[in-house]
């Protein structure tokens, strides 16, 4: 590291370090792009969307799992879930679950347009409901829905999840509100609960990345 520059500083140059990051991985393609521009226009709270770089990381590690079935919980505008599709084995199929029933005129179509249509069913409804009665064991799976629900969903996935399958969490920094322990969020005490509760259950192994608002790598052991 330079020694001319100070930790602190990165700060300053974080926008151009996304800049260089994109310059340096994968196209997100013309189809991704499009619907980024889409979510943006038309959504509120498009940042919620994963975009280019985690969407790149989330294809490659589906690849490197090659799960036959993903679910993901929380759809949003569809382009996570896109990038999932992207990555799966010959035969794979994704489960996505959106709890906003008004996010589904915007989304279904982007799935039904995309190359990946046979590959992805979309469900709406509380997954906390759905993924029960779907009777079925998943190899991996993406949380980034209702932050105050985390651990709910973590111990619901946990029970629908092979040994041996891995779950993403997004979003477990929270713009490092986490390290802040007197605040009246309540999205950030939950996910808070939810680090330390991960932390110290050894029926997994996890590890924190710092990409974004932070991902969460969890495998289930044997």
């Amino acid at each position: 590291m330079r020694e001319d520059i100070l930790i602190s500083d990165f700060v300053d140059f974080q926008d151009e370090l996304d800049d260089y990051i994109k310059n340096h991985i994968d196209p997100e393609g013309d189809y991704l792009h499009r619907l980024y521009r889409a979510t943006n226009l038309h959504l509120l709270y498009s940042r919620m969307a994963s975009g280019h770089v985690q969407g790149r990381i989330l294809k490659m590690l589906v690849g490197m799992v090659k799960p036959k079935l993903v679910l993901e919980i929380g759809t949003y505008s569809g382009y996570s879930g896109l990038c999932i599709a992207e990555g799966l084995p010959e035969g794979g199929h994704l489960h996505t679950i959106e709890i906003n029933d008004e996010q589904e005129d915007f989304t279904r179509p982007w799935f039904e347009g995309s190359p990946y249509a046979d590959k992805i069913t979309m469900h709406i409804g509380d997954a906390l409901d759905i993924v029960p009665k779907l009777g079925m064991k998943f190899d991996m799976a993406f949380i980034d829905a209702d932050k105050r629900k985390y651990l709910d969903y973590y111990e619901m996935v946990l029970s629908h999840l092979n040994d041996d399958g891995y779950i993403l969490v997004d979003n477990t920094l929270w713009d490092g509100h986490v390290l802040n322990t007197e605040h009246a969020d309540p999205q950030a005490a939950s996910i808070q609960a939810f680090n330390d509760f991960v932390a110290s259950d050894t029926r997994v192994e996890k590890v924190i990345l710092p990409l974004r608002d932070g991902l969460t790598i969890i495998h289930k052991k044997k």
